[in-house]
Parts: C-alpha cells; structure tokens; sequence
C-alpha cells in the first residue's frame, strides 16, 4: 500500500488547550512537509478546539508514495515548552496522537452492512464561504461493531461528503484487518517487537534546550524551528530503514 494517497489525523490528547495548540503546530507541520515533497493536500475534517488550536483534524495526502512515507509518523508526539497559555510561564508537557491510512482502491473488497454503520449530519465549520455553514452537509460515520469514527466536512454537498467518510471508513477497516493479520503471525513467530497505537515515538523539547528526538530510531536534531517547519525527512528515513 506504500505507493497510496492518505489520511493522516491528528488527535490532541491530554493537557487542554496546550494540547489543541500543539495538534495545530503539527497540523502545520506536516503540511509544510507534505508541500516539500509536492504532494496535493486536503484538509478533510476540523475539530477546532475551545479556546485555541484543534481538537482534530484529518487531511488526505496524494502524491508519489503518500502512505509509504507518512506511514512512519504514526504514533504519540510529545511536545515540552514554556507555555503561552501560562501567566506562571511554567513548563508544561503536552501530546497528540497521529494516525495514518492509506486509501484503499475500489477494486479491494471491504464488506461494510448498511445496519453496522450510524451516519450523523450536522452543519459544517471553519473555512468554507457562507454555504458552509446553512446546510447540514458535514458527515460523521460510526462503525458500530469497530467503534471507528471517521466525519468529513471538506466537500459542498452531503451525498460528496458521505462518499469521502465511506472512503476513510473503508481504509480504516482494511488497515484494521491488516494489523489484526500482522499481529496474528507475530504471534506465532513469537516475536516480541510491539504494534502499539499509542506509543509515543517522538519528543519535541522547545525549553530549557532545543531538541527533537525519536525514541525509536534515536535521531535527533537540535534545529526545532526547521522540524516544525516541515523538515522532518531525517526522522521518516532513519524510521523506514529500520523497520520498513
């Protein structure tokens, strides 16, 4: 699937608004990295947060080897910094969480039954011109027996936006069944190395020294600005050599 376009989604996680600011520092982040690469980017969903950044956001990636390279930043990123948020102006530790699917062809069979999947309407938020925001045309689709969520509110029509949740959720399910695969043949080869969601693979330190370090591969670079610009090839690349 490495040659595929991609969703990738970023989800804050625990530390508030500090949270939502970092998933929206990273949101950038890897748009600009996916600008450097020249892949297309759409944003497909945003979940703003209360007072500042978002809460999630999904974008799609398309362009040579999307899902190869995007792959690697699957995981939890953990940012250290003085907080802007803070009168105290003490350091807090925040984390957001990325995932990252490949979109699946049309020709690749997912058996999804109307009555295992909810789809809930509601109006559209954020950028978009006045129509977004008079009509219900965002989506949001729950695959009962999983417990996947996927929403999608980049397209003008409902029927549009339908047909894109249809397509993650699709893809969502696939890499599901591949991981579930995966782990099953681990298993029986017995071996240790853990397929883990929630793990965190990166630490993005801003105070009292500048470092961004991989826990995985052990990269790390001390120019934070350029990896929060996007420049964060020398992460993905030590990643892939290592494990594929």
């Amino acid at each position: 699937m490495d040659n595929k376009p991609c969703y990738l989604s970023i989800n804050s996680g625990a530390g508030g608004t500090e949270a939502c600011d970092w998933a929206l520092m990273l949101s950038r982040m890897y748009q600009r990295w996916a600008a450097k690469r020249g892949w297309e980017v759409e944003i497909v969903d945003t979940v703003e947060g209360d007072v500042a950044g978002i809460k999630s956001l999904t974008m799609k990636f398309v362009g040579d080897f999307a899902y190869g390279y995007a792959k690697a930043e699957k995981g939890v990123h953990r940012l250290v910094r003085i907080s802007p948020f803070d009168s105290n102006a003490k350091r807090h530790t925040s984390f957001a969480s990325v995932d990252v699917t490949p979109e699946i062809a049309d020709d690749i069979e997912i058996d999804i039954r109307p009555d295992d999947v909810r789809v809930d309407t509601y109006r559209a938020s954020g950028a978009g011109g006045q129509h977004v925001n008079k009509t219900d045309s965002a989506v949001r689709m729950t695959h009962i027996p999983s417990g996947i969520i996927v929403s999608c509110q980049s397209q003008r029509s409902q029927v549009q936006n339908r047909e894109a949740c249809l397509k993650m959720l699709r893809s969502k399910l696939y890499e599901k069944e591949a991981m579930e695969r995966e782990q099953a043949l681990n298993a029986m080869k017995g071996e240790k190395k853990e397929i883990a969601w929630g793990s965190q693979i990166r630490n993005y330190v801003f105070q009292p020294y500048t470092l961004v370090k991989d826990t995985r591969t052990k990269v790390e670079s001390g120019n934070i600005q350029a990896v929060m610009d996007g420049e964060i090839d020398e992460f993905v690349n030590a990643y892939l050599k290592e494990f594929g």
